[in-house]
């Protein structure tokens, strides 16, 4: 069985940045949709995750192409629910195979 069938999920990556600027010029920032891929949402028993000075509880892993650009800056969307995504690590035996990411529900 072949990686890609394993992604049973559609997810949205989304981005911060500006859309437009407001009445006094000031750019506006919002989360904007960045690519849309498949990938693989599974519930995690939470895993301690250092970001910052802050320890937060990953509850959630995703599985991605190893063509999809994610960062820990980022948003994933999956099925109308929003996650913050605290970790990525790449995986490889001899080329780049997929990334794993750790995430959490934004509140």
């Amino acid at each position: 069985m072949s990686y890609d069938l394993l992604l049973i999920h559609t997810c949205t990556v989304k981005k911060f940045g500006s859309v437009s600027d407001d009445a006094y010029g000031n750019p506006i920032k919002v989360w904007v949709d960045d690519a849309t891929d498949d990938c693989r949402l599974t519930a995690s028993p939470g895993r301690e995750i250092k970001v910052g000075a802050e320890v937060v509880v990953a509850d959630y892993k995703l599985f991605v192409k190893d063509t999809l650009d994610i960062t820990e800056q980022d948003r994933v969307e999956i099925a109308a629910i929003e996650y913050e995504v605290l970790l990525v690590q790449s995986y490889s035996d001899t080329i780049l195979h997929h990334k794993q990411c750790w995430l959490r529900t934004v509140r």
